[in-house]
């Protein structure tokens, strides 16, 4: 009976060969996991590396420019750029969850991540994706509330109302992770390290792991209808009653405007779930590691960072306050500098 070591806590593979086939059995858990992420190549990894960075960096300060711009605005203050600042938060945490794990890692060369700090971001991870997908529907039927009901939207989109909404989304969010990581850790041993990504995917992790198939798919069927149908029922129809209600306005310019408060909304619904069902088909075909890295990047870096782009370019309001944010932080230090050299002068 030969025996094979593998980056197990004292795990030993036992095989037994029988007549063309061979029986492994797993003891224990793993200590950690291999991320393969990307291209092997060394020559492509600074490329990569500087990709990643300045992605992050955008991402980041995009995400931040919006809630900062939102904030220092009081024409802001209602309910659709309340959702708006709480997706960008969620874009921020989600990227922020796995891309600087992938910056560290080109730089110090490893593919390894600890068992306790896999879990940590899938369940992160996971917490960040469902608020983005539940902030959508929200803001969804905001803009429902918005064009359906305009002389209740003040009343029915109240303080308070917005709050319970969001306050749902996390608890939700939260549940998800918590249901991700209960299934997780019942595990006692996993049939590969090696995840086919460059952060530890929930998906991918289930995949690994020894579960009865019936059981893998009842959970999978259970969260996709609570976590993916759902919402997106909510969202189709929304935007079913939104356009039954403007295809009711009788002037093409009423249409106009009232179709334009929904495209940013929108594109970022379609980039957001396009990619995840790039994601979802990546697997379902099984293709290359590397290919299912990439496909991977689109909802947890491509989208949030082009989130900002879209509701920015589209938005006057947006670009408005954003170019008062801006001249305001540009004036301060001059008016200091300013006044320092005054005070330098008289003296």
């Amino acid at each position: 009976m030969p025996v094979h070591q593998f980056p197990f806590t004292n795990t030993i593979f036992f095989s037994r060969r029988n007549a063309g086939y061979i029986e492994t059995q797993n003891l224990t858990r793993v200590s950690e996991f291999h991320l393969l992420g990307f291209s092997e190549d060394p020559d492509l990894q600074p490329l990569i590396f500087v990709l990643f960075l300045s992605m992050y960096l955008v991402t980041v300060l995009g995400n931040l420019l919006i809630i900062l711009a939102v904030i220092s605005d009081s024409h802001l203050h209602t309910p659709m750029y309340f959702f708006l600042c709480n997706l960008s938060l969620a874009d921020m945490g989600l990227t922020s969850t796995t891309v600087p794990k992938v910056i560290v890692d080109i730089h110090t060369h490893s593919i390894v991540i600890s068992y306790v700090d896999c879990l940590t971001q899938m369940s992160f991870s996971i917490i960040f994706e469902c608020m983005d997908d539940f902030i959508l529907t929200v803001m969804a039927y905001d803009r429902f509330v918005a064009i359906c009901h305009p002389l209740h939207y003040q009343v029915i989109m109240n303080p308070q109302r917005c709050g319970f909404l969001v306050s749902v989304s996390v608890v939700a969010s939260l549940l998800d992770s918590l249901l991700h990581s209960l299934m997780v850790l019942q595990v006692t041993c996993f049939k590969d390290v090696e995840i086919s990504s460059f952060f530890c995917d929930p998906s991918q992790l289930l995949n690994l792991t020894c579960l009865d198939t019936i059981i893998h798919d009842i959970f999978v069927c259970f969260v996709g209808v609570l976590y993916a149908f759902l919402p997106m029922s909510a969202l189709f129809f929304s935007y079913y009653k939104i356009v039954s209600s403007i295809l009711r306005v009788p002037s093409p310019g009423g249409k106009y405007k009232a179709f334009s408060t929904c495209g940013s909304h929108v594109s970022v619904i379609c980039l957001f779930y396009g990619t995840g069902l790039g994601v979802y088909l990546s697997s379902t075909f099984s293709l290359s590691p590397g290919q299912d890295a990439w496909a991977s990047v689109g909802y947890t870096l491509v989208t949030p960072m082009l989130n900002p782009f879209i509701y920015s370019l589209r938005n006057r309001d947006i670009k408005r306050a954003i170019w008062r944010l801006l001249s305001n932080t540009v004036s301060v230090p001059c008016i200091w500098i300013t006044g320092w050299k005054s005070s330098k002068t008289e003296s």
